[in-house]
């Protein structure tokens, strides 16, 4: 008996740590610590802020921070929303899942895009190129996550001397690594692009020269100009290919275009180096335009010195803002390290130049062996989570079929394209992970790129703050901030959509030069719109003692933004305009699809609802977030 009930001990025991582990896992905290403490938080002090405080249960209702509400999860409301929740997503699945097996009567039109796959004994659509570069190489990209780490702690140890002071210590620690960041990014760049890497590497050195040899009022100008004439180039002249280079000189050299081939056939691991370059573009505008703010800053005392702060455990905003010492700005050597810093040299995420030198010149006090080890598991996780959709669903296979869309029901259609940016979404977020896990265990801390799930977002606005996270902190920073912010940022409505429009603008023609992205850009201005002027017309301040109602009529412009992103975002990434013109003329032609999209709607509201709680719940654990 005695034996029995310890028994059932241990396992109430195992349960429970496997549920604290799966909490952990799944945490603000694991994700990254900069959306559980401010920004102004020094990093020793943050770091005191372990998982469990992330994934600590609710609060009780005397104890709720200010601004919280109590928890609605166990009334009859959300028990109805449980019940939809229940029965919509297996039936969402189940409409993709039927008409990707191999008795649909679509199956021969896509079947020819499928590959030999490995789990269930089905298929894989792998068909996407751009992510299956990424997933047919992950076995040598994660040697490289284990080589590349292990390469530079052998570095250290033959290469580093004796240390006398903590001085010397942080400034031999920020030479090491720029160091080797220096040399292994020369040689990863080879490994990429052969003969190519030539081609970046006189790209660079014109950036530098633009901010160390023109005069100071000219650097922002001809920064931003060289820049984006950079990416417009790229495009035009595919990469400035030598044979095409050869056939310019043939005139005044006889075997320039034999030289021009053999260069050619030495093109690296990623021939078109160009493809992958935007994400460069944005370290070089970074670092000439954080040197550029250095020089207007009073050099006779450090800001450090000024503030007397320690450099050591600067907070999030300190490390971004502070400039870096002039001779890190003034040393070629650095800047190619920052610039070609391995881990982040392919996707990103984006570290400024200033954040890259606190870091390697103090380690971040984020960085601890279980945080990363429960990010690596987080990151496996979402990797089977693809490998299981790619399996499963063939939903990318399809849309590249060119199918007749009217073949399909409205609810298959509806699934079709969810399911479509669901894995966008991965695809993107996964080498976005992998890249910033591989920085972490090599010890630097960049920001987390995306934090919500595609289907946890209901606000325009929110989206693009929480959806490629540090191209949006970029941004902000090197581009909305100077044109004079936004609306709410004192420029007015008029000046702030003029400033949307010409940023995203610039995203989509960073993202690829094409009509396709382009209309993209301006569709997410055009439905950001009236999602501000709603937000004028009904302020939460004068629903205080509404507050139901008002989570009522949010619900609603809800559903409404909802539907508007995922236009916008499969004409930008997936069907393109023909093919949303497509897909909602199969929605709304007949009385069984229109009847559908009004079910469609009261989910979509119900999954508002959600959202709204789940957002409510992180404010009773005491993290705010503003998106």
């Amino acid at each position: 008996m005695v034996g029995h009930h310890a028994q059932e001990e241990t396992e109430v025991t195992t349960s429970a740590s496997l549920r604290r582990s799966l909490r952990a896992i799944y945490s603000l905290d694991t994700l990254d610590t900069r959306l559980t403490t401010s920004s102004k938080t020094p990093s020793k002090d943050a770091s005191k802020i372990s998982a469990d405080t992330a994934v600590d249960g609710p609060k009780r209702d005397k104890d709720l921070p200010e601004g919280a509400s109590p928890s609605k999860w166990t009334t009859p409301e959300f028990g109805l929303y449980t019940l939809v929740f229940v029965i919509s997503v297996p039936l969402m699945y189940k409409a993709v899942w039927d008409v990707s097996q191999p008795e649909s009567k679509h199956y021969k039109e896509y079947a020819s895009l499928l590959s030999d796959g490995w789990l269930f004994g089905r298929k894989v659509d792998n068909s996407d190129s751009q992510y299956a570069g990424f997933r047919d190489n992950v076995p040598y990209l994660a040697i490289l996550l284990v080589v590349h780490p292990l390469l530079r702690r052998a570095y250290n140890l033959v290469f580093s001397t004796q240390r006398t002071s903590s001085t010397s210590s942080a400034s031999e620690r920020l030479s090491a690594r720029a160091n080797f960041d220096f040399v292994s990014g020369l040689v990863f760049i080879t490994a990429l692009h052969g003969f190519s890497a030539s081609k970046v590497l006189t790209i660079l050195y014109i950036n530098y020269c633009i901010a160390m040899r023109l005069p100071r009022d000219f650097m922002p100008s001809a920064t931003w100009m060289f820049n984006v004439g950079v990416l417009f180039a790229n495009e035009l002249a595919q990469g400035y290919r030598f044979t095409s280079i050869a056939a310019a000189t043939a005139p005044f050299y006889a075997g320039a275009e034999d030289v021009g081939k053999f260069l050619d056939s030495f093109g690296g691991l990623i021939p078109r180096w160009e493809v992958l370059f935007n994400i460069t573009i944005l370290r070089l505008i970074a670092f000439n335009m954080d040197y550029f703010w250095s020089l207007s800053r009073d050099r006779a005392g450090s800001p450090i010195e000024k503030k007397q702060l320690d450099p050591s455990a600067l907070s999030e905003r300190d490390r971004v803002s502070i400039p870096a010492p002039e001779s890190a700005f003034t040393s070629f050597k650095t800047y190619l390290a920052y610039v070609l810093y391995p881990p982040l040299y392919l996707a990103g995420p984006i570290l400024n130049f200033n954040d890259y030198i606190s870091q390697s010149t103090y380690q971040s006090a984020s960085i601890n062996t279980r945080r990363t080890t429960l990010y690596a598991i987080r990151f496996l996780l979402t990797l089977f989570c693809m490998e299981f959709l790619l399996h499963t669903t063939y939903v990318v296979a399809i849309s590249k079929s060119n199918p007749d869309w009217l073949a399909f029901t409205p609810f298959q259609l509806s699934m079709l394209a969810y399911f479509n940016l669901h894995v966008i979404w991965l695809k993107l977020l996964i080498p976005w992970r992998f890249f910033r896990l591989w920085s972490l265990i090599d010890g630097i801390d960049p920001v987390e790129n995306v934090v919500r799930c595609m289907s946890d977002n209901y606000s325009a606005l929110s989206f693009w703050r929480a959806w490629h996270r540090s191209f949006n902190r970029w941004i902000v920073r090197y581009l909305y901030v100077p044109l004079g912010g936004g609306p709410g940022g004192g420029t007015g409505a008029v000046r702030g959509t003029i400033n949307m429009l010409a940023v995203f603008t610039f995203v989509a023609l960073w993202h690829d030069i094409n009509l396709q992205l382009l209309a993209w850009g301006w569709l997410i201005v055009f439905f950001v719109l009236p999602e501000i002027l709603a937000t004028i017309a009904f302020p939460k301040s004068k629903w205080r003692d509404r507050p139901t109602t008002y989570r009522m009529i949010c619900g609603v412009g809800a559903v409404f933004n909802i539907m508007m992103m995922m236009a916008a975002n499969l004409v930008g990434f997936a069907v393109g305009l023909d093919g949303l013109k497509g897909l909602v003329t199969a929605m709304i032609s007949s009385t069984a699809g229109l009847l559908y999209t009004a079910v469609a709607c009261s989910v979509l509201f119900v999954g508002a609802q959600v959202m709204f709680e789940h957002r409510e719940e992180e404010k009773r654990k005491g993290i705010f977030l503003k998106f």
